[in-house]
């Protein structure tokens, strides 16, 4: 049994791999940002179906291709600090570490807005912030 790349203790065949496989759909956006996450862990090229179901449509728009096929970066652990959802609408604070082009350890410190549409969670935008 492998844990899942999101640092949860399940193992991925249970954790975020049914969900960025399209089998499942996270039901809180906790899970939503978990599952991002191992997205992009494992390639986001190669997941990027999932990524672009789970953009809100308003805010795709803004995504291109190439940001999905460029994987340059290698993500080496997420935390997430504070999740809270009311109703249709949840907000995430969290931190990913990662390295690009196998250099120096950065850190990308996020609060993300998410939106409830027909039962899906979908990603609306991000405050990156330093610090």
């Amino acid at each position: 049994m492998s844990i899942c790349y999101c640092g949860n203790t399940k193992a991925f065949a249970v954790c975020c791999e049914p969900f960025i496989t399209l089998k499942d759909k996270p039901k809180s956006v906790r899970q939503l940002v978990r599952a991002r996450y191992t997205a992009y862990a494992l390639g986001a090229g190669k997941y990027r179906e999932f990524l672009v179901r789970t953009w809100h449509p308003a805010s795709v728009r803004s995504v291109s291709v190439q940001d999905l096929t460029n994987d340059i970066f290698t993500w080496k652990g997420l935390q997430i600090i504070q999740a809270s959802q009311q109703g249709d609408y949840g907000k995430v604070e969290f931190k990913a570490k990662f390295s690009e082009n196998d250099g120096a350890d950065n850190l990308h410190h996020e609060r993300s807005i998410f939106q409830r549409i027909n039962g899906v969670w979908l990603y609306v935008e991000g405050e990156v912030r330093t610090g």
